[in-house]
Order: structure tokens, then sequence, then C-alpha cells
């Protein structure tokens, strides 16, 4: 198939150097505020939590200090829950997901586990609405050995120092129409591969390990959501973004080998939710509770599988 030029940017078949994404860079814009959106509600909660700085953008650390949240029963014969949002920070309800949670449900289920919530992984990309770092990386593609988004290797290098048995990963994030409109068309640009749009899947999904798939706690969590929004039908290839149905609203990726968020921790329990915000069945406020019943309904699971329920 032939290279289509179908992004502003670039050379026609020729991977993007740095005077490409340098033309990129000067192109964002901020368009919200980490400070009032993030910083300032995870404040609020230092009462509830304890909160540390495990690092800071170098693009701007002042601006971009990157933050966790433990709880303060902290055990170390407990199961540890670790719960990541915004790996890409245009997708807002995994971010906000993420706080409301800590907000409203995570005290609940501190006698059970310890809870790590790290909200923001990328708040440049949270504030100028984007998937790339400012260097135009994914950091979704670099949690492994080798990566080089420093939004991923600040994260893995402050759990890793934790030491933690961790049984439940949940990374965020949603699914847009900008997949199609910006970022994989930008994507094709800058590797000089040639752009092909999928379905955008009107409702929420999830993306389990492949090599670790875990069903049944794929399928709690979806039928936890279902209770809050619509699941993502399959297209009419019995597939979602590609990759065959593994079950009704669920595919499976191998996460490991795609230097994905959720592989990095190792734990025996882990997923990836996919909201859609787009759709017109959705507004931001479900879109939230949606990333919130997907925790809830993964911890939920795991406590009844504990007690043999």
């Amino acid at each position: 198939m032939s290279l289509e030029q179908t992004y502003p940017i670039g050379t026609l078949g020729e991977k993007w150097g740095d005077i490409e994404k340098n033309i990129w860079l000067k192109k964002q814009d901020i368009k919200r505020s980490y400070e009032v959106e993030v910083l300032d509600k995870l404040t609020l909660l230092k009462d509830q939590f304890d909160i540390t700085q495990y690092g800071a953008l170098s693009f701007n650390p002042e601006r971009y200090p990157l933050y966790a949240l433990k709880s303060k029963n902290w055990r170390l014969n407990k199961p540890c829950v670790l719960i990541t949002g915004g790996v890409h920070g245009y997708e807002k309800s995994g971010v906000q997901g993420a706080i409301r949670f800590l907000q409203s449900h995570a005290k609940q289920y501190q006698r059970e586990f310890n809870m790590l919530v790290m909200p923001c992984l990328s708040p440049w990309g949270y504030e100028t609405i984007n998937r790339w770092n400012p260097y135009a990386v994914d950091p979704n593609r670099s949690f492994c050995s080798g990566g080089s988004a420093q939004e991923a290797l600040a994260a893995m290098q402050y759990v890793a120092s934790l030491k933690l048995h961790m049984v439940v990963h949940v990374d965020l994030h949603e699914t847009t129409d900008t997949d199609n409109s910006e970022f994989r068309p930008a994507q094709a640009a800058r590797d000089a591969t040639n752009n092909e749009n999928w379905d955008i899947p009107d409702g929420f999904y999830l993306v389990g390990d492949s090599q670790n798939p875990m069903d049944e706690f794929q399928q709690a969590i979806i039928e936890s959501v279902q209770k809050v929004t619509h699941i993502a039908p399959a297209d009419v290839n019995n597939k979602i973004i590609g990759e065959a149905l593994a079950q009704p609203g669920v595919i499976n990726y191998d996460v490991q080998n795609l230097g994905l968020c959720t592989g990095f921790s190792h734990a025996q329990y882990s997923t990836t939710t996919e909201v859609y915000p787009d759709s017109d069945k959705v507004d931001e406020e479900n879109c939230i509770n949606a990333q919130v019943a997907a925790i809830t309904g993964a911890l939920d699971f795991v406590i009844n599988k504990a007690s043999g329920l």
C-alpha cells in the first residue's frame, strides 16, 4: 500500500527528525490547567492519603511535578493495588476518574489493600490535550527497558523503589474521535508509515494482557461498568480497534512486549480501561463514573475471590 500524506508536518515517506518534532511542538498550546484540575484537588486529599512527589518533567519541572498518593495505613503484609491515570494526557476521564476514586471510594478499600494511585503521569499532555509528550514520544509505549518517555521511566522507577507485591493494576484510558482525526495521522507522518484509521468503538471496553488474560476478572469489571454506561460492541469482523474480541467488551494485547503501562507492574490482575467520551450517549460525569466503576469492579472481584465467594 502506498503512503498517503495525511498530516501537515513532514515530508512524505521520511521519518520526522528534530526539525519536524520542533515544528510539531511549537503548534501545541495550553488548553487546561494541571494545577487547577489536578494538583489543587490532590492537595485537598492530604489528610486522607500520604502524598509523595516522585519526580517532575524536565520540560518544565516547576509546572509539572509528578505525584503519587498512598494509603496512610500502609502495611507490608497487605496486597497492593496500583491505579494509574493520564498516561495519555489527552484522556481526561482517566485522570479525573483516578481522582474521583480517591475522593469517593479509596478509603473503603484500604482495609484489604495498600492503595497506590498515580493520577496524572503525563501532565504536559494533560494541559495540551496530547497523546504524546513534548518530544513526540508516546509514553504508553515506553514502559519497558530502553523506553524513552520520562513520564514512564519516572513512574517505573518510583514503583520499583517501593518493592511492592502488586496484585491489581488498573490503568485508566479513553479512545476518542481524535485518535483518527489527529493522533493516528500524526503517528503515520512521524514514522513514515501509511495511516489506516480504525472504527472508533461506541462505548466502554477493556484491554487485557494476552499473556495473562484473567477472563473472569475482566468480565467482572465489564459487569460493574455496564451498570453505569454502555459497553462497546464488536465491529462487523468481531473486533475492536482491529483486535479480535476475547469476550464481550474485552480485547487482549501483549502488554509487556508493547511497553504498555499495565505490563511494568507485573500485577496478578491487570487491565486497561477505554472510555469513549465522544459518544452521544454519555457526558463527562458519566465517563468519570465509568472509570470509578471499573476500579471498584476490579477490587470487589479480588476481594470476593480471596474470600471464596
